[in-house]
């Protein structure tokens, strides 16, 4: 059986590496920046980030983006989607965006309810 030969480059061959073993270092420490920066963020808490934007404050949408960043990445590399057809990589990416999605919208109608409830007072209900 032929052996399969993984591409040794990273962010779209910007970086190029002799070996595996090279290239896994060099994403353990692209993550490992990734993580420090988003625990240096939530230390430091900087306050032109604590103001809102879309219901939320930016330092959040910043931690969401990056674990998102995080999550791709260690998708597109560590389970070697990128050497996959595109079919395989729709089949698995395409059903985990919809259900993000609908987990969000559930979420937020949930949370504007609580927040209804808890805005206008609660109000019992006779029997």
């Amino acid at each position: 059986m032929a052996e399969v030969q993984h591409k040794l480059e990273i962010f779209r061959g910007l970086l190029k590496f002799k070996s595996n073993q090279t290239k896994i270092w060099a994403v353990l420490v692209v993550l490992s920046i990734v993580t420090i920066i988003e625990v240096a963020l939530g230390i430091v808490k900087p306050k032109f980030l604590l103001e809102l934007f879309l219901g939320m404050k930016i330092i959040n949408w910043i931690f969401i983006l990056l674990t998102f960043a995080k999550a791709y990445y260690i998708t597109w590399d560590f389970m070697h989607m990128r050497d996959e057809k595109s079919g395989l990589r729709n089949s698995v990416v395409l059903p985990l965006v919809i259900l993000v999605l609908f987990l969000v919208a559930l979420l937020l109608i949930e949370a504007d309810y609580i927040f209804q409830v808890k805005y206008n007072g609660f109000l019992s209900w006779d029997f």
